[in-house]
C-alpha cells in the first residue's frame, strides 16, 4: 500500500478518534476599517469580505490552514464572514471550527449530496468526484440571497496577501466570474475526441464569448452570486453534465463544465491570486515550483498535498511555506516515525 494513502487513513482515522486543533491567535482590524455587528446581520453585510469554502473531515487540516492564512494577512480581520457549505457531520466540524476560531464571523450551510451524485462521472482521479467537489457549482442556490459577491477558495491552498484586494476584483457589468486566465494552457486536453469531432458540441467555444477561451482554475474565483441567479448558471452548468453521461465528452471533475460555460467570458485577476499546480500533476503529484512573478495565494492543486507530504517526511521544497499555517496538534508522530 502506498505510503501517502497510508497516512491519508491515518488522518481519517485521527479525525475519528477526537484529534484537535491549536487555538489561532485573534487578529484585530486596523483603526481605517468599517464596524461590522456581531449580530447575525453580518451573514448579509455589505461591508464584510465573503469568503465561501467547503468543509469537510478529509481536507478539515487544509481547511484550517486556509481560515488561518486569510485573516492572518488580511487588514481588516474581524469584517471577513467565511459561508462554509459541509455535507455531513456539521456540528462537529462547526465545533473545530469554533474551538480553533472562537471569535470567527460564519454560517455553516448544509449541501444536499443526493442532488447532484447521479450527474458526476469518474475522473482521472478519485478526489475529484466527491460530491462535495461540485458544491461550488450550486452556491448562488446554497447561500443567502442577501449575498451579491462571494470569493470562492478551496482547501489547499494559503494566501500571503489581503483577500480584500482580490474579493474587490473589478467586473464588468455582464461578467459573472473573476480569476487568474492561463491562455497557454493546451485547452485541447481537458475534451475527448468525441467532443472535438462533434461541431455542433466544440463550437460552444467560439459562440458568445468577450475573448478566445482561456483556462481558469475554479479553486479561487470571485462570483457576482446576484448575476449568476438571473443568468440561471447552475443549469447551464449542470446541462453539460447530463451530456457527459451520456456521452463522455472531458476527463477532469468539476472544471469542465465550468470552462464550457464561462471560458473567455470572466474577468481576469493577476496570476498573483493564484500560483496553482503546487500538488503536481494529477498522476505523480510531483513537485513544481512557482509561476514567474509576484505570489498573492499559493495553492496546491494537483495531486499531492502539503499536509500528506510533510507528515510522510517527503515534502516538496514549497510545502514549508504551508507548514506555518497547520494547526493541527500532532498526535501520531511515533507512528509515522516508525
Amino acid at each position: 500500500m502506498h505510503a501517502s494513502y497510508i497516512l491519508y487513513i491515518i488522518v481519517l482515522v485521527s479525525f475519528a478518534a477526537g484529534e484537535r486543533f491549536k487555538e489561532a491567535p485573534e487578529f484585530f482590524n486596523s483603526p481605517d476599517c468599517l464596524t461590522i455587528q456581531n449580530d447575525d446581520g453580518f451573514i448579509c453585510s455589505d461591508k464584510a469580505v465573503h469568503v465561501a469554502m467547503t468543509l469537510d473531515t478529509a481536507y478539515l487540516r487544509g481547511s484550517m490552514a486556509v481560515i488561518l492564512s486569510v485573516l492572518q494577512h488580511s487588514s481588516c480581520p474581524q469584517n471577513i464572514v467565511f459561508h462554509f457549505v459541509t455535507s455531513k457531520q456539521t456540528h462537529r466540524l462547526q465545533n473545530y471550527v469554533v474551538s480553533s476560531f472562537p471569535y470567527l464571523k460564519f454560517k455553516i450551510y448544509t449541501y444536499d449530496v443526493a442532488a447532484i451524485s447521479g450527474l458526476i462521472s469518474t475522473s482521472i482521479r478519485s478526489a475529484l468526484d466527491s460530491p462535495l467537489n461540485y458544491a461550488r457549482n450550486y452556491l448562488a442556490d446554497i447561500l443567502p440571497t442577501c449575498l451579491s459577491r462571494v470569493v470562492y477558495l478551496d482547501s489547499d491552498l494559503i494566501l500571503v496577501d489581503d483577500i480584500s484586494k482580490l474579493f474587490t476584483s473589478h467586473i464588468p457589468g455582464d461578467v459573472v466570474l473573476a480569476a487568474p486566465e492561463y491562455c497557454n494552457a493546451n485547452f485541447t486536453t481537458y475534451f475527448t475526441p468525441t467532443f472535438w469531432s462533434n461541431p455542433s458540441l466544440s463550437i460552444t467555444l467560439s459562440l458568445n464569448r468577450r475573448h478566445s477561451p482561456c483556462y481558469f482554475n475554479t479553486g479561487v474565483m470571485v462570483i457576482e452570486l446576484k448575476k449568476w441567479r438571473e443568468g440561471d448558471y447552475t443549469r447551464k452548468i449542470i446541462e453539460w453534465m447530463e451530456l457527459q453521461k451520456r456521452i463522455r465528452i472531458y476527463e477532469l471533475g468539476s472544471l469542465p463544465p465550468f470552462l464550457l460555460v464561462f471560458a473567455g467570458n470572466i474577468a481576469p485577476v493577476d496570476h498573483r491570486w493564484n500560483q496553482h499546480g503546487l500538488g503536481g500533476d494529477n498522476f505523480r503529484g510531483l513537485c513544481r515550483d512557482l509561476h514567474p512573478g509576484p505570489v498573492s495565494l499559493l495553492h496546491w492543486s494537483g495531486k499531492g498535498k502539503p499536509w500528506v507530504r510533510l507528515d510522510g517526511g517527503r515534502p516538496c521544497p514549497l510545502d514549508a511555506l504551508w507548514a506555518p499555517y497547520d494547526l493541527l496538534e500532532p498526535r501520531f508522530d511515533h507512528l509515522i516515525e516508525s
